[in-house]
């Protein structure tokens, strides 16, 4: 599996997670739908769902007149799935994370999507 499916399918999760509470290991099963397990797909969700408060902490600091409830349910996960491979994934190059960020929210945000996302990270890197 690419990591940019292995990136969808973590969002796709982190989604389920969100919006139905699910178990993380179940809504990784979902995502892959018999596809063999991915390890860099689990990493991002547990590990995005593991560091979850420290995360949203960060994004929270960089939001301007928003909430993070407010955000729209996928630019929340795929802002939380990039902040944790941007701070935890240190063999990704950030430049990466954040063009994936963005080409992501190309295929699952609406319009704006694209643009807050790149905002949103762009901040955040030049903080790490």
């Amino acid at each position: 599996m690419k990591r940019r499916t292995a990136r969808e399918k973590a969002l796709q999760a982190l989604f389920q997670i969100d919006v139905s509470e699910a178990e993380p290991n179940s809504a990784i099963e979902h995502v892959l739908e018999d596809a063999p397990s991915n390890e860099f797909l689990t990493q991002l969700v547990h590990g995005a769902m593991e560091n979850k408060s420290s995360i949203d902490e960060m994004i929270k600091k960089n939001l301007e007149n928003w909430t993070l409830e407010r955000l729209a349910t996928v630019d929340r996960n795929l802002l939380r799935l990039s902040v944790y491979e941007l701070l935890f994934c240190k063999d990704t190059p950030p430049n990466v994370v954040i063009d994936e960020g963005i080409e992501i929210a190309k295929m699952y945000g609406d319009d704006q999507s694209s643009k807050f996302i790149n905002g949103i990270l762009s901040k955040i890197k030049q903080q790490l």
